[in-house]
């Protein structure tokens, strides 16, 4: 009996542990690995309800939604999962897409029997939320996407941002990285040189769509109201006060919004 004893002892403190404070992005007890598309990509799950897929931006994790899981778990199945060379999700190929990180959501929704999701972005994960509704539009019941860019210029991103980067593409010297240092620069250049979507591929997004920057992004508002324009069926949101943390820095607004968007009726463009 004494492995019984044990093996309860374990159990108890692992449900204990669940009560706890929540580390998203380090939570056993809502973690699971998932082998798609030639990696094992590191995804937890909150709630229940109707299916909502949450991506984080460049070189981020799960952990980017803290302030935004618990609202939704409320009323809604929390799907979010360290992306491609990103957290947990280890991806040691030289190449990275936007297009192949987008066809990872889709993939993750086929492996949990997930017909179609609402979908929410953020900055890289606002990107693949567009690339997701054009690749595979019958996985997206709606999408917003917060600080998402088409185009890796400085028509997109403000000027000043992108000198920063081009000034540490030209300087800086790759040839005795670690292995850490040659995925972190990997995802440096899927920014720099990515993504390349046209407005003309937009066009092909047929779910309703809210898209988002903060007044202060490192989008620029111009470039945001040009995806806004040209996806059939969008409503935009410019957050006052805001920099490209729209979902941290407004938090609860934000939470409610993208709630309401989600849940009500969508208004088409008039």
């Amino acid at each position: 009996m004494k492995w019984f004893a044990r093996t309860l002892t374990f159990t108890l403190l692992l449900l204990s542990s669940c009560h706890e404070t929540i580390s998203y992005g380090n939570n056993a007890c809502a973690g699971k690995y998932y082998d798609l598309r030639g990696i094992k990509m590191y995804c937890e799950i909150y709630g229940e309800g109707p299916p909502l897929l949450m991506i984080h931006g460049n070189g981020g994790s799960i952990k980017a939604f803290e302030n935004n899981i618990a609202y939704f778990a409320k009323k809604y199945k929390v799907i979010v999962a360290d992306s491609r060379a990103q957290g947990k999700t280890i991806d040691r190929k030289d190449s990275l897409s936007f297009e192949m990180m987008a066809d990872d959501e889709a993939a993750l929704l086929e492996v949990l029997h997930i017909d179609s999701a609402y979908v929410l972005g953020w900055s890289d994960g606002g990107i693949n939320a567009l690339l997701l509704a054009m690749r595979h539009p019958g996985k997206v019941i709606k999408l917003v996407a917060t600080g998402a860019n088409l185009w890796p210029d400085s028509t997109a991103v403000i000027p000043s941002g992108w000198k920063e980067d081009k000034i540490r593409f030209e300087t800086t010297d790759t040839k005795h990285f670690t292995a850490e240092q040659k995925n972190g620069w990997k995802l440096f250049l899927l920014d720099w040189l990515q993504p390349n979507i046209s407005l003309q591929e937009l066009h092909d997004i047929k779910c309703p769509s809210l898209i988002i920057c903060g007044d202060h992004d490192v989008i620029r508002i111009e470039h945001t109201m040009l995806i806004y324009k040209n996806i059939p069926r969008a409503s935009l949101w410019i957050v006052p006060h805001s920099g490209h943390g729209t979902l941290i820095e407004h938090k609860d607004e934000f939470n409610k919004k993208v709630d309401d968007f989600f849940s009500g009726p969508f208004p088409d463009k008039k």
